[in-house]
Formats: C-alpha cells, structure tokens, sequence
C-alpha cells in the first residue's frame, strides 16, 4: 500500500504528469525547481526521492529526464482545468495583421497560470524571438495588460499589425527589440499608433 504524499508532492507529481502529457518526456529538476520558486534543486531531488520511495514515480537512472509515473493506482487528480482562447497569430518576424477571430481553445491545468485567469493564446509566426526560446509554431500565453517593465517580452500594436518582442526603453524612447540579429529594433515614433496588448507568460511547444 502507498504512503501519504504532502500536498507539495502531490503538486510536483501534478506537473510532471501535465509536462509529460504536453511534450512527451519529462521536466528537468532546474524546470520544476522554477515552477516552484524553489531555491535550488537540491529540493526538488529531495520531493523526488520521496515520491520514488513511496511508489509513484520511477527513476531509473537518477536523473530527471529519466522520471517515469507509476501508472498502476495513481492518484494523481487533475486541477481545475481552465480553457483560453487562441486568437489568431503573432508576429514574431515582422508585424502582421492582428486577427481578432478566435480559431480555437488550448486547455491547460489553472495551476500553470497562477493569478492569470484571462490569458489568451497567440500562435507564434517567424523566428525573431528564437534566442528568447520562442520559435515558430509555438502557442504563447499571454496576459493583457497596457502596460509593461522594460525587458519583459510583450505584444504590442503598432497601428493595425500586431507584433512580438522585447520592450526596451532607453533615453525616453521605446524600442521593441527581436531576438535574432538577423532584425532590426522597431523604433516607436509616434506613441498615437503604439499599444501593448499583453506579455508573455509562457510558451508551449508541441513535438508531434
């Protein structure tokens, strides 16, 4: 018979089976560690261990790419599941027409969004953001807001088109900066023609 887990355990378990549903293999001690706000993966070994001992997980070769779940009498219990809508595509190259219509719906694990309840998904178009770990083809979750601090990666209007990039202001100007030297900053003249519509929060990747 399997011991009790704690409540943290139960939440560690809970997000390696979603990142394991999502991409296929599962998360690295550094990734749970920050999914946690945990100080060092020293603690992230130390719930593993545990879970390994009381029978819900395996670990083979001790390392965490190596975790496997028990699927035999696993508990595990989903979380509230929330559903955000995708609305169209983002640019993440050079500006494209906003769409406003909403092509579908991506379900993920309320856990995963924390406070950000009234997220939305944008489909990344271009490869400017690849060295921020955003390629083309990815769904971004973002959380609207008109506002942003500089370095956060946002999506803004300029005019009709949307765009995604980082938000830098230096010398009272507004950059929206790539991450790709293939492209150049955009510079925001004219402030009338420039919204931000949200940042990003995070970024899903399908390997299928």
């Amino acid at each position: 018979m399997k011991e009790e887990i704690t409540d943290r355990q139960k939440e560690i378990l809970n997000f390696i089976q979603d990142y394991v549903d999502f991409n296929g293999f599962p998360p690295t001690y550094r990734e749970i560690a920050k999914q946690f706000n945990l100080a060092s993966t020293f603690g992230v070994k130390r719930h593993i261990d545990a879970l390994v001992k009381k029978g819900f997980l395996n670990n083979a070769n001790n390392s965490s790419r190596t975790l496997s779940l028990v699927v035999n009498n696993n508990p595990i219990q989903k979380g509230p599941v929330v559903e955000i809508p995708v609305v169209g595509r983002v640019a993440a190259g050079q500006p494209i027409l906003a769409q406003e219509n909403i092509e579908g719906t991506f379900s993920i694990d309320k856990s995963f969004l924390g406070n950000h309840l009234q997220c939305f998904g944008l489909k990344v178009r271009g490869d400017s953001m690849i060295n921020a770990g955003i390629l083309e083809g990815d769904l971004v979750i973002i959380q609207p807001q008109k506002e942003a601090v500089n370095g956060e990666i946002i999506v803004a209007l300029i005019g009709d088109d949307a765009t995604m990039k980082k938000y830098v202001v230096e010398e009272n100007k507004i950059f929206l900066v790539p991450e790709n030297e293939k492209y150049k900053a955009i510079v925001i003249e004219n402030d009338e023609d420039f919204s931000i519509i949200g940042k990003v929060i995070g970024v899903f990747r399908s390997y299928n």
